[in-house]
């Protein structure tokens, strides 16, 4: 049981700033769960682009200092507070968020942010499910409110929310087209679910979707960069007239998430891989990336 060991190596944000401020320390107590609460021995979790804003304070929530990032771990179960039955040690789980942190050899979340994680996804997989899918789902259905038939433009889809996108709209029968930085970046997206593919860099790439698309135009546009291509998707032509910008986390599609994990179309794409002490790169590298290639993720 953990409580045999009373440290543990985690990433700590003493204050706010540029990569630099993520410190790896090795005597960071194990959090103890409390009522309704989980701990997990972590061993992957993603890494996100908020976490970068959050760490950097320029997000509009910043978190008490010192803290440990991190949202969707996977790994097995350590132990359970009071009152959770639906976990036991040596389960296999993945997490939406985290109440301790995920950068971390343990982490504590609430049991109801806390799901089985199925033996055909390893943990490098089940850290790339929380807050991708959870966010594209959210801003497909209870956003976007899409439906079989329609047409949707997924914006910088190699990334990990992008492919999340992808396979749900493909599974629930929209036409997907998507775009990327790269020509690897468009097969990824091609072999995830998108019917067709674009490079955002291409200066015409616009025309070529509207060649694509005809007269009806897109239905919905899921936009990872609002501040960059907002003002382009408002006058592209669309039916449904709906641009959803993912700027954060939305958990709110549990179901939805676990039924595509037992149908097999939800297959996270992992991306860069990082040992936990080079966490201070994976920041870099997630903001400064030529283009994504799947959900990056910190090995543990």
């Amino acid at each position: 049981m953990a409580a045999a060991r009373s440290v543990m190596r985690a990433v700590r944000v003493l204050e706010f700033g540029g990569p630099e401020v993520l410190k790896l320390q090795s005597d960071v107590l194990i959090p103890v769960p409390k009522e309704n609460q989980v701990l997990i021995k972590v061993h992957a979790c993603g890494v996100n682009p908020v976490e970068t804003y959050i760490r950097s304070g320029t997000y509009a929530r910043k978190p008490a200092l010192p803290y440990t990032p991190g949202s969707d771990v996977a790994g097995v179960v350590e132990g359970v507070g009071e009152h959770v039955t639906a976990f036991k040690k040596g389960d296999r789980v993945f997490t939406l968020e985290t109440v301790s942190g995920g950068y971390a050899e343990y982490a504590v979340a609430a049991a109801n942010r806390v799901f089985p994680l199925p033996d055909k996804l390893d943990f490098r997989q089940g850290a790339a499910i929380g807050v991708p899918y959870f966010t594209a789902y959210r801003a497909l259905f209870q956003k976007g409110c899409a439906k079989a038939g329609e047409i949707v433009l997924v914006h910088g889809a190699s990334g990990g929310v992008g492919l999340a996108a992808c396979q749900i709209a493909r599974a629930c029968g929209l036409k997907v087209l998507g775009t990327a930085g790269t020509e690897e970046g468009m097969n990824v997206i091609l072999r995830n679910g998108a019917h067709q593919a674009f490079n955002h860099r291409d200066p015409n790439y616009t025309e070529r979707i509207k060649e694509c698309t005809g007269p009806r135009g897109i239905d919905i546009i899921i936009e990872m960069l609002s501040n960059v291509n907002l003002d382009a998707d408002l006058q592209r032509p669309r039916h449904k007239h709906c641009v959803c910008c993912i700027q954060e986390e939305r958990h709110e599609c549990a179901t939805a998430v676990l039924d595509g994990i037992e149908a097999g179309w939800l297959k996270p794409v992992v991306g860069l891989e990082y040992p936990l002490e080079k966490v201070a790169k994976a920041h870099e590298d997630i903001i400064c990336s030529s283009g994504a290639r799947g959900k990056m993720v910190l090995l543990l």
